[in-house]
């Protein structure tokens, strides 16, 4: 009698937490969701992410509030995202620099920190020269590379920024022993350096490169993305002008802290689905030349693991991991 009733209980304790769970998803959200930037306001991880917030709420029926919590070259913010509890209705930006952190020995967050909901932004950037340099193609600038690395300097902003690491990686795909990098406060004064001489290559956005494209004083070898950019359909990508695997982005995505219920990730996930194939989303990203890039929660999770890799192998070339 007694293991009758307390199979009895255990059974009725099992049914009474999945009536409770069941309602509680499916009503999810109920209340408002806060979106942690780890960006300040005005940047572009804050513009996107307003806009995303904007488009969320439309979906989910519910306010959805972004939070900007800079310092620490984005660590701050990444770790209150991680801490947050795992109940959806705190989310997190996560950017490029989670790609980063442990490889640099700036904190032990990496992409298994968080549950992926979505990639909704890529930006790749592309190798540049001036119009005058001797490198015609992307294979000619590889092949001065494998001769002798250290006498083609390049730029584009910081060192250990994603710029800088495209350049390490491609020196060391191209078989080169060093990647000669001249740092800049970002991309326009790099491209002065270009422009005067002072650099051979340089390696920035399309948008950032637009008005000295225009001009006629710089030219494009190749881009650093996987496909050509629609904005300039005859720039060939890294592998079809040299046979190089170097793609390599800026990103951003949302995620939620590790733990997340599966249901609340898959209405979330179909959420920023409908987000970014939207009108609005589309006309935000390309009215500021930002990549629109969805993917779904495992795909994410995957291309989170690759950037890891990816970026790791980087800045061991660059010689920056630690």
């Amino acid at each position: 009698m007694i293991t009758k009733f307390k199979r009895t209980a255990t059974l009725a304790a099992a049914a009474a937490l999945m009536l409770a769970s069941g309602p509680a998803f499916a009503d999810y959200p109920d209340r408002a969701v806060t979106i942690i930037c780890p960006w300040s306001a005005g940047g572009g991880s804050d513009a996107t992410a307003r806009i995303v917030a904007k488009l969320l709420q439309d979906e989910l029926g519910q306010p959805v509030n972004v939070v900007n919590r800079t310092g620490g070259g984005a660590v701050i913010g990444h770790t209150d995202m991680a801490e947050a509890k795992p109940d959806g209705y705190t989310l997190g930006n996560i950017t490029t620099e989670l790609s980063m952190f442990h490889w640099l020995g700036q904190s032990d967050l990496d992409y298994t920190s968080y549950t992926p909901i979505g990639l909704f932004n890529a930006d790749y950037g592309a190798v540049f020269v001036a119009t005058g340099s001797p490198y015609k193609t992307l294979q000619g600038l590889v092949d001065a590379l494998k001769q002798d690395s250290a006498a083609v300097p390049a730029g584009g902003a910081n060192i250990g920024g994603v710029n800088h690491l495209a350049w390490a990686q491609l020196v060391n795909e191209a078989g080169g022993r060093e990647a000669f990098w001249v740092p800049s406060e970002g991309a326009a004064p790099a491209l002065q350096l270009l422009t005067s001489g002072v650099i051979q290559a340089a390696v920035v956005q399309f948008p950032e490169a637009r008005a000295l494209l225009d001009a006629g004083e710089i030219r494009p070898l190749a881009t650093l993305g996987t496909e050509r950019n629609v904005n300039y359909p005859d720039v060939p990508t890294v592998k079809e002008a040299a046979n190089l695997d170097v793609a390599i982005s800026g990103w951003r995505g949302l995620a939620a802290p590790k733990g997340t219920a599966p249901e609340i990730v898959a209405t979330l996930g179909a959420a920023l689905e409908k987000v970014t194939a939207s009108d609005e989303f589309k006309a935000f990203m390309e009215a500021r030349q930002f990549g629109p890039t969805y993917l779904p929660p495992e795909k994410f999770e995957q291309y989170l693991a690759d950037r890891d890799a990816q970026f790791g192998n980087a800045l061991k070339a660059a010689g920056l991991a630690k």
